[in-house]
């Protein structure tokens, strides 16, 4: 009896599942199944892909309907991200960087007004250290970054040197992202572009799932009024995920991120529904047209349109008002989103916990270690954080264990990811470390100086690079790994 291709899809679909959980057992969350860990042996990544035969299924399941472009699958992992975060709109891109890229050139458009268009020459408020692709699309849209420094103890910005930086008539933007998913200070740099008429881009790479928290007054008296969806009301703080503070936020979907795509990122429009349309004209090419792929004539008069010096009905899917690109992901990609989406929530709720577990485990090496605290934090006990008299809080869905090795240690922090590195434990340093020292930069600095500006003194920036190393906190580790690194840490310290 001939199958139909229902039913073949069916049985593909039921074996695909099956292969899923034979072969990838090590991908499952915390490791649960997983061959065991053998210390020393079996490696400890510092980040890696979580999932389970639900992603694999829809993988699948998008390739055989053969869409393959960005299509149905996307559209319903745009809206169900949106409504996850509380924006307005996201648009899925190919990366973070360039979510990054799409997200800056959205507001170079010339459709926006003069005194609000970011162009050539124009300065944008950043911090030193942290990723490259946060800073590159500001120069390659011909603006000037303007550096301030980080604080060690944060890793984000040093928000008391944004008025050093800010110079009237020429800053238009603030830039910058939640360092290792610890939030910035947003209740200070809310307040700082206010003031100025700024945009704030919120890179949210690296803190989907992280919360900020401020006093009712404070939040209402900045133009909001609401918690994000889910978070229920204390009745005394307004309380939103990052990314949804700003003007527009970007996400990224890289292997080690919150959540995979394998590939991919997106550009959130958090209030400003005009900016969807800018985004996603730089996104695809740079055409007028708003339609989607395979659709035509969304707008009801696609031959009636005369832009630029075109003739008067030109065919409004060939018309195009910017320079832009082509950054759009692929359907299967959003289609294993949507299930990662799914997951997000127990995530996030891992990184907080691993995060935790190693702090507790490192706790008595403070004589040589110095660990990062959040935002608005002063100190930390078993018990929790003692916080700052802002009465605004924090909570972290933590992309990395982040510790800074003291000046007085006899080990440097080189020294320390070395040991690491040989014991089969991933880590990293805080990726570009002071981005001015890169060859890129400097580079840069020697050909074209006007290209950007260094607003304050960059210590901050300078220590972290010297001293400053992260370990993992993603959901794929179990316990035995997690109790393998602290013990080896511990170790390597007191041989010492």
């Amino acid at each position: 009896m001939k199958r139909s291709p229902s039913d073949l899809k069916q049985e593909i679909l039921r074996l695909t599942r099956e292969y899923s959980a034979l072969m990838h057992t090590a991908n499952r969350p915390g490791a649960e199944n997983a061959a065991p860990f053998i210390p020393g042996e079996t490696t400890v990544p510092y980040a890696g892909r979580v999932f389970t035969e639900d992603e694999v299924e829809a993988a699948v399941g998008s390739t055989l309907d053969f869409w393959l472009t960005l299509g149905p699958e996307g559209a319903a992992f745009e809206q169900e991200l949106a409504g996850f975060l509380g924006v307005k709109h996201t648009l899925l891109v190919n990366s973070g960087s360039s979510a990054n890229l799409v997200a800056f050139a959205a507001l170079t458009t010339h459709k926006l007004p003069p005194h609000k268009r970011i162009q050539p020459g124009d300065e944008v408020i950043t911090v030193a250290a942290g990723f490259p692709t946060t800073v590159a699309p500001i120069i390659q849209c011909g603006a000037v970054p303007v550096f301030i420094d980080n604080d060690p103890n944060t890793g984000n910005a040093c928000v008391d040197q944004l008025d050093a930086a800010f110079v009237a008539g020429k800053t238009k933007a603030v830039m910058m992202a939640h360092t290792l998913g610890n939030p910035f200070d947003l209740g200070a740099v809310i307040e700082f572009c206010r003031k100025h008429d700024l945009w704030l881009i919120e890179d949210n790479c690296d803190a989907l799932g992280c919360t900020y928290s401020m006093p009712i007054e404070r939040a209402a008296a900045l133009g909001f009024k609401e918690n994000s969806p889910g978070i229920p009301a204390d009745g005394t703080h307004i309380t939103r995920y990052t990314g949804t503070w700003g003007d527009i936020s970007t996400q990224s979907f890289y292997p080690p991120h919150h959540l995979t795509m394998g590939e991919g990122g997106a550009v959130n429009i958090i209030h400003r529904p005009p900016l969807k349309s800018y985004a996603e004209s730089f996104r695809d090419w740079g055409r007028d047209c708003w339609c989607a792929s395979g659709i035509d004539n969304t707008c009801g008069k696609r031959f009636d349109w005369q832009l630029g010096q075109l003739p008067k009905g030109y065919d409004h899917k060939y018309i195009y008002s910017h320079l832009g690109y082509n950054l759009k992901p692929l359907d299967p990609q959003a289609a294993i989103g949507r299930q990662q989406l799914k997951k997000l929530p127990a995530f996030i709720e891992a990184r907080k916990q691993n995060w935790d577990y190693l702090r507790a485990g490192l706790a008595d090496l403070e004589d040589f270690i110095t660990f990062s605290l959040p935002t608005h934090a002063t100190g930390w006990s078993p018990d929790g954080f003692i916080w700052d008299a802002t009465d605004c809080r924090v909570d972290c869905s933590w992309f990395g264990f982040m510790l800074r090795v003291k000046q007085s240690a006899p080990f440097t922090h080189t020294d320390l990811g070395r040991h690491l590195d040989a014991k089969k434990i991933g880590n990293r340093m805080l990726f570009g470390g002071n981005l001015l020292r890169q060859p890129a930069f400097v580079q840069l600095q020697k050909d074209r100086p006007e290209a950007l500006r260094i607003a304050t003194p960059l210590a901050g920036a300078d220590e972290i690079m010297n001293t400053a190393i992260f370990l993992g906190t993603y959901p794929g580790l179990s316990k035995a790994m997690l109790d393998y690194e602290i013990e080896t840490i511990r170790q390597f310290v007191r041989s010492k």
